[in-house]
């Protein structure tokens, strides 16, 4: 527990780590360990990887020199030891809230914070271009860049690793190496560092060996300068693969991450080569907490808990992801054909049900969105009806691959599409706000989101009977039960009529529908006749509904959890002004600027998102000529 006298008190800025004595720095990392446990306990948060890297975190600290040198954490979400040791341990209590301290590296945070990260194996491209520019303003600092293994699967980081080969100034590559990602790790890389994990053996094996044959009088030298030319070989034999020295970078590892003194070695060897260097660092997830040690994926991200026994403060009701679980489940069951597919997000996606009933139809890919789409592409060629479940934002990442593998041939491709809209305290990098943007330009497309649980279920199975690519998009959190009695069959390109009047139309997609009926509800007190439409369909438009919305009212008001710009009010405004409707017609929207982190209620106010502003807005438009 947290008392006074703490040696985390003395550490108020960087670098204040390389003052404590060496009794401070013993007592240090199970004072980080309590101090991070009490804190997300308190606010939710990433505990497992955080927990896991706090020696790492600290043998970086006393190794480097911030904010000269420059480290870049992939992902982000393990780099909560770094900001205390940077000065921001006041800043906890605020942590992933409404205008608090990021879940994740900000550079208008701090400093020492290099560059902004939340999604997946982008450290090492970014680490090259700071190489790249410290060569050409011939500046003189280090770099260095930690990568877990997880994000060692994402293609990004392969891209970069070869580029890094070139680099002939140090620069610092820690692959963070825990076997765990947010679900367990799969693929080549995987079995990879498996291999070399068994191999731990090789260096205090060479070491033996060497020492021996030294000691025999005169053949011993000999045989062992025959042995260094033989060394490489031998590497190739003990080690599999060597891929990091095969591609020109220096290998050093595995090394205990939670040996601070032998990692402080290490790096210091690391930072006398001349060209890109790999230390292959080996944690443990969720170290000095039992339940996240347990259970790593369910702490990755977590929500306040008790810490006795690690268990949730508040029961969440049942949300989408649990509604899409159920369904997946019951599909499978139904239909042979259908396959289910992740990029490492089984758990957050809800797929684990299904997996476990049907595994030989279920696939993690890896961190590998884009292999994901094209790989589903070639399941539905072959016959299958894949079903891709992904997060908003990391669906941004296959964009290239929707178009060209799945929409240009029209694949019948499905994308469940998990935390679309804003989702909270993982603010900018994870909020799903440019979907229906981007997935609507794209020809063969369809784009649906549900106005409730039950409408999610419908949709589910109507892409599953349906053709060609399908995207049901759909939020974070509890699943809205309003409107249960609305349950007219899904048809394509048709929307949902929930009450018809001749003034006002709100025009409505997903899951702004409740906010939609409390504005609906306002203005019918203040004596306006309104409509209330479920749009369904984001792409086909109904033409048809739009069509008499223009012939029986004076104001379209469309509603979306999305940026303006190519959103669904846009492509409505454009039938309008194609067809030579004459009705006003205004947006709500997201707006044009990255939005940040807090409760989906705190941004909502914060862009003017909530009924009464809405309603407002609403009259002003009413007024206008």
């Amino acid at each position: 527990m947290i008392g006074e006298n703490m040696v985390l008190d003395k550490i108020n800025q960087e670098n204040d780590i390389k003052h404590l004595t060496v009794e401070e720095l013993e007592l240090l990392p199970s004072e980080i360990r309590s101090f991070l446990i009490e804190s997300v306990s308190r606010t939710g948060g990433h505990l497992a990887s955080n927990l896991g890297v706090v020696e790492l975190t600290i043998a970086i600290h006393l190794s480097f020199d911030f904010p000269k040198d420059k480290i870049i954490w992939d992902v982000g979400h393990q780099s909560y030891t770094h900001k205390i040791l940077t000065g921001r341990k006041c800043r906890f209590s605020s942590l992933r809230q409404y205008q608090g301290l990021s879940g994740f590296p900000k550079r208008e945070e701090s400093c020492c914070d290099s560059f902004d990260t939340g999604h997946s194996s982008t450290s090492i491209s970014a680490g090259i271009g700071y190489a790249q520019a410290r060569r050409i303003q011939n500046e003189d600092y280090r770099i260095v860049v930690v990568i877990g293994d997880g994000a060692m699967t994402g293609g990004e980081a392969y891209e970069a690793l070869n580029n890094a080969s070139l680099l002939e100034q140090n620069f610092i590559i820690i692959l963070n190496d825990n076997n765990m990602s947010i679900s367990e790790n799969v693929g080549g890389m995987q079995a990879h560092l498996s291999n070399i994990r068994t191999a731990r053996f090789y260096q205090g094996f060479k070491i033996k060996v060497e020492k021996s044959l030294n000691a025999v009088p005169g053949i011993g030298k000999p045989m062992m300068r025959g042995l260094r030319k033989m060394k490489s070989s031998i590497k190739q034999l003990v080690i599999p693969g060597m891929l990091f020295e095969n591609m020109g970078i220096t290998y050093f590892g595995p090394v205990d991450g939670h040996n601070v003194e032998h990692l402080k070695k290490v790096l210091r060897d690391a930072k006398n080569v001349q060209g890109p260097v790999l230390v292959h660092v080996l944690t443990e997830k969720g170290r000095g907490y039992e339940p996240a040690t347990r259970h790593p994926a369910r702490f990755h991200g977590t929500s306040p808990f008790t810490i006795e026994n690690g268990l949730p403060l508040k029961k969440q009701a049942p949300g989408y992801t649990d509604i899409f679980s159920t369904v997946m489940r019951k599909m499978g069951d139904r239909n042979d054909k259908v396959v289910a597919v992740t990029a490492a997000m089984e758990d957050g996606t809800g797929l684990r049900r299904f997996h476990n009933m049907f595994p030989e139809r279920f696939f993690d890919v890896g961190i590998a969105e884009q292999h994901a789409v094209t790989f589903c592409g070639g399941l539905a060629a072959g016959g299958l009806i894949p079903i891709f479940a992904v997060y908003s934002s990391f669906l941004q990442r296959a964009y290239d691959q929707v178009i060209h593998d799945i929409c240009m041939q029209n694949l019948h491709v499905i994308f469940a599409i998990d935390r679309a809209g804003l989702v909270g305290s993982d603010g900018q990098t994870h909020h799903g706000c440019f979907d229906l943007s981007y997935l609507s330009a794209m020809p063969n497309m369809q784009v649906l989101a549900p106005k409730n649980l039950w409408e999610l279920s419908d949709m589910l199975k109507y892409a599953i009977d349906a053709d060609g690519p399908i995207a049901i998009r759909y939020p974070r959190g509890s699943a809205y039960r309003g409107l249960k009695k609305w349950r007219a069959p899904i048809e394509k390109g048709k929307a949902e009529v929930i009450e018809w009047d001749q003034q006002i139309a709100l025009l409505v997609t997903g899951s702004m529908m409740e906010l939609a009926q409390s504005v609906a509800s306002q203005l019918k007190e203040m004596g306006y006749r309104v409509s209330l439409v479920n749009a369904r369909f984001v792409k086909p438009i109904d033409e048809s509904i739009i069509e008499q919305i223009v012939k029986e009212h004076e104001l379209l008001v469309t509603f979306e959890d999305n940026v303006e710009i190519g959103g669904f009010g846009q492509q409505v405004l454009s039938l309008c002004e194609k067809r030579s409707w004459n009705i006003k017609v205004r947006i709500v929207a997201l707006p044009d600027h990255f939005i940040e982190q807090g409760s989906v209620e705190q941004l909502r106010e914060e862009i003017d998102m909530t009924p009464q502003s809405i309603t407002q807005s609403v009259l002003e438009w009413m007024k206008e000529e």
